[in-house]
């Protein structure tokens, strides 16, 4: 019997390709988009689409890939893989829920700190031996609010370490938690005049695009500090720069982007930022996790026909 072909339009680490390769046909793309992958694979009857949440996979992309029967999201985000599309053709969707929550919420927490403390400033500084002009005072976390936009798995254990640090949490979301007691909003303009650190942990998407504007940044104002780990497109890029330019923001640490790899020179100009490589979600504790997630839909949909890490 000739083994599933399997496209992936993301890199893969090591083990997840080793391990796809002794089973399936894998047709490796990464540094193709995804209309050039599926041109030059498309006649290989790829069978299974492994992408992520920001690559993600177009109605008109499944069209052209016919005998396509499921797509796997390496992670947990899918917002940018049509799943109605997927849905009314029969094919299946999975992602990774759960595997890197942990080490998202790390990450944030690492990139408040810095901020707030000036790791990175000070380090250079100490370097250059300009050690008594460094030593001034900075704020920390211990007793400053945090609002944190988006309270799921990943929002709520920022919360708890937050919580550790004796931070006062707040948070955004459509209905309020009946599980947790911390104060509830659902405008997000008020949480940021309300917050001294504004996290987003919200999914990307239509929904969330530019919801964080320039009056939301007004709101947060100079004494306050954003940080992203959600998408890039949550925040509207023109407008944060400019924020950040003026010192209406005291800085923002960003692990994700609009154009990501594509950064804005003004961006990388700022000063004011800890700026990470969409790395958040990756440690070897994930990226096993996420492995093991995959190979697990990809084995149960194609030897027993079942999804168990299906999207909703």
């Amino acid at each position: 019997m000739s083994r599933a072909s399997v496209l992936a339009l993301i890199p893969l680490p090591r083990p997840a390709r080793e391990a796809i390769e002794a089973r399936y046909e894998l047709c490796l793309a990464p540094d193709l988009n995804s209309d050039e992958a599926i041109g030059r694979f498309r006649e290989s009857g790829v069978r299974a689409v492994v992408t992520n949440g920001s690559v993600g996979l177009t109605a008109a992309q499944m069209e052209r890939l016919p005998k396509l029967e499921i797509i796997c999201a390496f992670g947990a985000g899918h917002e940018n893989i049509d799943s109605a599309a997927a849905g009314a053709r029969g094919i299946v969707v999975t992602h990774a829920p759960g595997a890197n929550d942990a080490t998202v919420a790390d990450h944030a927490l690492g990139l408040m700190l810095a901020l707030a403390r000036g790791f990175t400033v000070l380090d250079p500084a100490v370097r250059r031996g300009e050690w008594n002009s460094a030593r001034t005072e900075r704020p920390t976390l211990n007793g400053g609010r945090l609002g944190l936009v988006g309270l799921g798995r990943i929002g709520a254990k920022i919360a708890a370490r937050a919580a550790a640090f004796d931070m006062h949490v707040s948070y955004l979301t459509r209905h309020p938690r009946a599980d947790v007691s911390w104060q509830h909003y659902t405008d997000v303009e008020q949480l940021a005049r309300d917050s001294d650190f504004l996290v987003l942990a919200c999914p990307g998407g239509a929904a969330t695009r530019h919801l964080v504007d320039a009056r939301v940044l007004a709101a947060l104002g100079s004494k306050g500090v954003l940080v992203n780990i959600s998408r890039g497109s949550v925040v509207d890029t023109a407008a944060l720069i400019a924020a950040l330019e003026a010192g209406s923001i005291a800085g923002a640490g960003l692990d994700v982007f609009e154009a990501e790899p594509d950064l804005p020179a003004a961006l990388l100009a700022c000063r004011n930022t800890v700026l990470t490589p969409h790395i958040a979600g990756r440690s070897p504790a994930a990226i096993a996790a996420q492995t093991d997630m995959l190979l697990g839909s990809l084995a149960a949909h194609f030897e027993e026909g079942q999804a168990p890490f299906a999207v909703a």
